[in-house]
């Protein structure tokens, strides 16, 4: 009795003590891919227990869609997948031998209402991929027509003509993987992946897409539900069960073996949202604020590294009011860089020497070293511009804004570059960078082993020079890859957790959230325990129990949202969601 109860609770909601457990009902059976085998066979003759399968389910139509990029090309591919295949390839290519499945063979295709009189196209080359073993797990069938736009044309609008007993119609934004989940081809962990592959810009993006697709995050995922799952049939056993049933451990010992349980669980949990926020930069980009006083070369130190004028140039100070964004790929890592306002006080004052500089700032300033300080804030990196100058009285020195480098350093990463490098000679300049890096940047908490990089933009932009690195600014990307590399990287043991998205880690949070509160629920029971109780603080603690077995069904169903598996009531929601970025023909 006590393992056909675990079977039962197993997928069921318990029972509660007032109903008799031979009487089952439709809400003792709540959606669930284990509910198979012969409990299901045993109630065939009670078909209004089971749900009603979604309407995605119900599809049996077949789709077709152009699967290459529109436009000229030397071969287009249109894929076709549903139970029409075989009377659609009869329809184009009449009189016709059977395809092999999976042997690629030429075909003259004719229009179907032609009988035999019109050609599409005269060597297209078709494959048929027999069901289950598909992309889709449907019938697929592949025509490789030349890829002029009139042929494919002609030959997408003769598909939907064939005689064939069910409806064809053209597909819709990602109805090919759609069948592929619904078909058990893919979870919806590999159908992310696969969109991750298809948006991917960047070599970093492909890789951290390509390691979400083998299939090993929605198995992980699966694996602690199918435990959770089973905790909570042991904790729904304890409770029901408990009178009149003997169990090999002590309900203690059980509670506490669960306890163990989704304690691992919760440290995989914070391991993958770790990793989900380095691979959100990877897919999102890495954001890079320049920040600095005005003068000092942000604008053309931007347009040194993205290789073109994004920012205005001009000995004018003040030039850049507002946030410039440029876009680029650095060593495949997709970077944002905003170049912001020069920072000064209110009161004028900046670090150009003994006497310091006044000058009245207008309402317009005011508010682009507003946005600039809100843009570094938000960013993953900051570059501290500085650069080397002469005061009133001729005397070199190096000027630099102090609040740009506090924000630095509260920043995950951070570089301070300086200047103007050429502005001295070799010998002052060393002496200018020891006196900066001692006497500021070592005051600053979390810059004192920041080195400044030195660089010239003027430099940078002769191209006669005969140098590998004119003005410094390679050095400036080696150590912003090396940072990115710090901050996306994972152990090798951990590579497919770059596949965890953004959707993936917020079911991850609500689910870490529902652990946390059962070891809340059972915290009391443990305590008992440790006192020497045991079978009679079942009855005391009841309800922290019942809660208990509660937050673990919600913690397996967040879990279940993240596959697609399991107790997923809209699945129609969590479909439309990730599947709206997907292109047609996919």
């Amino acid at each position: 009795m006590y393992h056909l109860a675990r079977r039962c609770l197993f997928t069921c909601s318990r029972w509660p003590r007032n109903i008799k457990r031979l009487h089952l009902s439709y809400q003792s059976f709540p959606p669930s891919r284990a509910f198979t085998g012969s409990c299901r066979r045993n109630l065939t003759d009670h078909r209004d227990v089971f749900p009603r399968q979604s309407p995605l389910q119900q599809r049996d139509d077949t789709i077709y869609a152009l699967s290459t990029a529109e436009g000229k090309a030397g071969i287009a591919v249109i894929r076709i997948s549903g139970p029409s295949c075989k009377s659609i390839y009869d329809g184009l290519c009449p009189n016709k031998a059977s395809l092999k499945p999976r042997y690629a063979t030429i075909r003259t295709l004719y229009h179907p209402e032609s009988k035999g009189s019109e050609i599409l196209d005269a060597e297209a080359l078709v494959l048929f991929f027999p069901s289950p073993r598909t992309v889709t797990g449907d019938d697929v069938l592949e025509l490789h027509v030349h890829g002029g736009s009139a042929t494919v044309k002609a030959v997408l609008a003769a598909i939907p003509k064939c005689d064939a007993e069910g409806p064809i119609r053209y597909a819709e934004p990602g109805e090919f993987t759609k069948r592929a989940f619904l078909n058990d081809r893919l979870d919806l962990a590999q159908v992310e992946a696969l969109s991750e592959t298809l948006a991917a810009e960047t070599e970093q993006q492909r890789r951290a897409a390509v390691r979400g697709s083998s299939g090993s995050l929605g198995r992980t995922y699966e694996d602690w539900r199918q435990q959770l799952l089973q905790a909570r049939a042991e904790m729904e056993a304890l409770i029901d069960f408990s009178e009149d049933q003997h169990f090999d451990e002590s309900p203690t010992s059980l509670v506490g073996n669960v306890t163990k349980q989704v304690k691992q669980i919760l440290q995989s949990i914070h391991v993958h949202e770790g990793a989900s926020e380095r691979s959100e930069l990877l897919r999102n980009g890495i954001k890079i604020a320049l920040v600095g006083p005005p003068n000092v070369g942000k604008s053309s130190f931007m347009n040194q590294v993205v290789g073109r004028e994004a920012s205005i140039v001009s000995g004018e100070s003040g030039t850049t009011r507002d946030i410039i964004e440029a876009n680029l790929d650095i060593r495949g890592y997709l970077c944002t860089f905003a170049d912001t306002a020069g920072f000064r006080s209110v009161v004028g004052k900046d670090h150009t020497g003994p006497q310091g500089s006044e000058a009245k700032i207008g309402a317009i300033e005011e508010e682009g070293i507003r946005r600039a300080r809100v843009k570094a804030t938000q960013s993953d990196v900051i570059i501290v511009l500085a650069s080397v100058e002469a005061d009133t009285l001729g005397k070199p020195h190096i000027r630099f804004d102090m609040e740009t480098l506090k924000l630095a350093a509260e920043c995950k990463a951070r570089l301070v570059v300086v200047n103007k490098r050429d502005a001295v000679p070799e010998d002052e300049l060393r002496a200018l960078v020891k006196q900066f890096t001692e006497e500021v940047l070592t005051k600053v908490n979390g810059l004192k082993t920041v080195q400044p990089i030195l660089i010239s933009c003027k430099e940078a932009q002769d191209l006669g020079s005969d140098q590998i690195d004119p003005g410094g600014i390679r050095r400036v990307t080696d150590q912003l890859v090396s940072s990115f590399r710090d901050m996306t990287s994972l152990p090798a043991t951990l590579q497919d957790l770059h596949g965890v998205t953004e959707r993936q880690r917020q079911l991850l949070v609500k689910c870490r959230g529902h652990l946390e509160a059962y070891l809340e629920s059972v915290r009391a029971t443990e305590l008992a325990g440790r006192d020497g109780l045991s079978n009679e603080i079942i009855h005391t603690d009841d309800a922290d129990i019942t809660m208990a077995a509660e937050h673990l069904r919600y913690a397996a169903n967040y879990l279940g949202r993240i596959t697609g598996r399991g107790e997923v009531g809209d699945v129609e929601e969590i479909l439309g969601v990730i599947f709206e970025k997907f292109c047609v023909g996919k």
